[in-house]
């Protein structure tokens, strides 16, 4: 456990500290180390300490099944599907190794999932039937300046033929016509074919080309292959008409870093049958995108890098879990990597600005209400720090229908070392919603995770001060966020330094897992490699440490949107509030997916009827957990219920 410092130290171990340092004083330094620990321990295990401020406690797995997590998803089985992939290891890419792990909290156990493709920084949302939408992930790992041997880039491939597409394979040479250099594709393109324009008499115009996109690369080494400006590239092979109308044009093809790229592969995974199952692929390949579940059920992906490590230019898509196909949207709209995008109840999409990762810093990062149909982008005034969202986090005030959102620390984009105190709450239901400053961090914070709980509170820990937790900068520090009163209770601090890569999931039984960890350095001066947190940590807050607890029984499975459904509880007098709360998909400070949903219900004898609001916006069909709080703000363990339209 890191040690404590001295004004924390005094305000969480009170009076009782004298007598260790009384000891300290006539014994030195390590007995003062070894006795304030100790006490430490002895203090945050006491039953009053658990109360009021929680307890943490450390799970780790056997080491066959330890992995670098990177996103985690609970399962409408209880279970939490831990995904790696190649868990941001060079290594384990090159040998195709990609990992999954299936844990139930409940019973201990993991289990090895075999994984088809390497899902590391993949997106993820719930859908109705309870399988979980993955899409995209790693097709190459960057490269930084220095390490790229061979230069290359983006090659922008032209078709003025408006009568077919053109397919060119993998190894195609392109060789300028100023500059003589060859460069060579590292996989295939469709080219569609070249538009038809007419004026408004009918007249043809002109042919707009087909544009594909692949990215190229020198056939040798060195620094005499690299170009400085544009050029027009002829495709070899070809000959003819053909030769005249497809051709390349590339802007400078050099020695610089080469950014990650994205695969379009998407998967359900299936949690009965426990394994991936592929659909369609996307339109556009993606790493680092965002899901966000629609009211229908659809889901719409955006932003990523795509297969040349560009940023996706706004070609946004929607899957159809009925057909397992995707569909561009209308028109494009450009956000940088890992937006947080969050569906409300007048059906268009809230963009709180908080995103992970990559992109240009003036490039879709202003916060705004999207209408998805029409593209129409409605800016929300007043964020502070604005300049500091990257690396932010973003959650969905308890509960849901009052559509209050709180946006946490962040900072400055890429490698930055800014970071922010502020966290920010807005209210999309006020005539004309601004942001306003919430209650100050002590820490300007990078990577917070929040998860809602079922009574109503936010739990939110974690983060660094830096980029990557460079510096030693990991923050030990967790508080419960009230939206009732607006202020941050202190609670126990954590175990473990959470930051990039890391993020938190509600359990059914009321407690919070946390999973991931990625500094790049492992010591204050930055000399020392950072090494992946594979240890998870449980969270349990005070309302499990208040005695007994309201339990719900028999009832039915499934509820209709609207309807109600009756369970049997022996504390059904005590129950004081219901919740449905929608399981979570985290990643990269992102999970767009968590709600907490307030339900009307009525007590009779030993009955608790609940009541499922009628609003698809607000209540998306799908499996959640149902919990009921008692009149000490206690919650039940939570029942799977799936609402279905």
């Amino acid at each position: 456990m890191r040690d404590l410092t001295g004004r924390r130290r005094a305000r969480r171990l009170g009076t009782g500290a004298v007598v260790v340092l009384a000891l300290a004083a006539m014994n030195g330094p390590w007995l003062y180390r070894f006795g304030t620990e100790r006490y430490h321990r002895y203090e945050i295990d006491r039953p009053e300490y658990k109360a009021a401020n929680g307890h943490w406690e450390i799970v780790e797995f056997p080491e066959e099944y330890r992995q670098d997590t990177i996103h985690a998803a609970l399962l409408r089985t209880g279970k939490v599907l831990l995904v790696a992939g190649s868990g941001n290891k060079q290594e384990n890419f090159d040998a195709k190794k990609f990992d999954t792990r299936l844990w139930d909290p409940v019973r201990g156990t993991v289990k090895k999932i075999p994984t088809p493709k390497d899902l590391f920084c993949t997106g993820h949302t719930q859908l109705a039937d309870g399988r979980l939408l993955i899409a995209g992930g790693t097709k190459r790992y960057e490269k930084l300046k220095g390490d790229v041997t061979k230069a290359g880039g983006l090659m922008i491939v032209h078709n003025e033929n408006p009568d077919r597409p053109v397919t060119l394979p993998a190894g195609t040479r392109f060789t300028g016509r100023g500059n003589g250099r060859t460069f060579v594709s590292r996989d295939p393109v469709l080219v569609p074919r070249a538009r038809k324009v007419f004026d408004r008499a009918g007249r043809f115009v002109r042919n707009d080309p087909g544009l594909g996109r692949i990215y190229v690369e020198a056939q040798r080494s060195g620094t005499r292959y690299e170009t400085g400006t544009q050029d027009n590239y002829r495709v070899r092979g070809l000959t003819g008409a053909e030769a005249r109308d497809t051709y390349g044009i590339a802007q400078k093809l050099a020695l610089d870093k080469k950014d990650f790229q994205g695969i379009r592969d998407a998967f359900e995974f299936d949690p009965v049958a426990e394994r991936y199952i592929r659909v369609d692929p996307m339109n556009e390949a993606r790493w680092y995108p965002t899901l966000t579940t629609l009211s229908d059920g659809k889901v719409l992906s955006v932003s990523g890098l795509d297969d040349i490590g560009q940023l996706v230019p706004g070609k946004n898509e929607v899957f159809d879990p009925a057909t397992k196909r995707w569909a561009y949207t209308p028109k494009v709209r450009q956000f940088p990597t890992y937006p947080a995008l969050f569906l409300m109840r007048n059906g268009k999409v809230f963009y709180s600005g908080s995103n992970a990762g990559y992109g240009p810093d003036d490039v879709g990062r202003k916060p705004g209400i999207w209408d998805v149909s029409t593209n129409e982008f409605t800016e929300l005034p007043g964020l502070s720090d604005p300049d500091r969202l990257e690396t932010s986090g973003t959650v969905l005030l308890p509960p849901a229908q009052d559509e209050r959102y709180l946006v946490i620390g962040g900072g400055g984009v890429g490698e930055s070392a800014l970071a922010s105190r502020k966290t920010r709450l807005i209210d999309l239901r006020a005539p004309e919603p601004r942001f306003v400053d919430g209650p100050a961090l002590e820490w300007g914070t990078r990577y917070p995770q929040a998860s809602v709980l079922p009574d109503d509170t936010v739990l939110v820990s974690g983060g660094s001060r830096d980029y990557r937790g460079r510096g030693d900068s990991d923050i030990l520090q967790a508080r419960i966020y009230h939206p009732d009163s607006g202020r941050f209770t202190r609670v126990a601090d954590p175990l473990v330094g959470r930051n990039y890569h890391s993020g938190s999931v509600l359990l059914p039984d009321g407690r919070v897992m946390f999973f991931g960890s990625d500094p790049l350095y492992g010591d204050r001066a930055n000399t020392r490699p950072g090494s992946f947190e594979q240890r998870i940590e449980i969270y349990t807050p005070p309302y499990l440490y208040r005695g007994s607890r309201p339990s719900l029984g028999a009832g039915p499975e499934r509820i209709v949107r609207g309807g109600s459904g009756t369970f049997v509880s022996p504390h059904a007098a005590s129950i004081r509030k219901a919740r449905l709360i929608r399981p979570s998909a985290a990643t990269h400070v992102t999970d767009v997916d968590q709600r907490s949903i307030a339900l009307g219900f009525s007590v009779a004898g030993d009955r608790v009827t609940v009541r499922v609001p009628a609003d698809r916006n607000l209540v998306q069909a799908g499996w959640y957990m149902l919990f009921v709080d008692d009149d000490q703000g206690t919650p039940s363990r939570a029942r799977w219920v799936r609402v279905v339209p």
